[in-house]
């Protein structure tokens, strides 16, 4: 029997909106952030027999709403979903870091994927991230799992558990509140089946 895995980006906060980077800052899910996970729980009714989330509040915030249409079900904090940690660039949008950091900026985006924080490079958070992943489904093998997380740490973790180029980072989006569904067989083969979904958001079309 395979197990289901939904990874779930949290809902949007100002920092979002702003475009700024946000890491590992705690930043609390803005107004429309709580209405699109309301969406998203609307949309995923009793699907799930277990949740887990990064322990930053605009991920558990957004689990703890999913939650309540399935059973009241309470996120499970896992710490190795947190974001990447992006040290001094939090705070600064894509532009104000390129302007700021431009070599660090340019080894970000080549191949190397160097960090300013504390993860160091994208190698190491698309480890951590896809080890993740694989353990939960082998601690719960035949169910449907909910994870929500981060943008970043998402996208890291499809890299790894597909064996895509670290460059391929730079160049898929995810939006608040999508939903990407993956199959797994065992834990070490994953079928991709939906990406990036957001029907359940008012105004968005397919």
């Amino acid at each position: 029997m395979s197990t289901e895995v939904y990874l779930i980006r949290h809902g949007e906060t100002i920092w979002n909106k702003a475009g700024r980077f946000q890491g590992c800052t705690d930043i609390d899910l803005s107004e429309d952030g709580i209405k699109q996970a309301n969406h998203l729980k609307e949309a995923l009714k009793h699907k799930f027999d277990v949740i887990y989330a990064s322990p930053l509040r605009r991920a558990y915030d957004t689990a703890v709403i999913l939650g309540e249409s399935n059973g009241g079900l309470l996120p499970i904090i896992e710490d190795d979903i947190k974001e990447i940690n992006f040290g001094t660039w939090e705070g600064f949008t894509f532009h104000e870091i390129k302007e700021k950091y431009p070599e660090e900026f340019n080894a970000f985006r080549s191949d190397e994927g160097k960090l300013m924080g504390g993860d160091l490079t994208l190698e190491k958070v698309i480890i951590r991230a896809t080890e993740a992943i694989r353990k939960l489904v082998e601690a719960n093998q035949g169910k449907k799992i909910a994870i929500v997380a981060h943008g970043g740490i998402i996208k890291a973790a499809l890299i790894g558990l597909f064996d895509w180029k670290i460059t391929m980072y730079h160049h898929f989006y995810l939006g608040n509140t999508s939903i990407t569904r993956l199959s797994f067989v065992t834990p070490s083969n994953p079928l991709l089946i939906g990406f990036n979904d957001m029907h359940h958001l008012p105004g968005h079309t397919l």
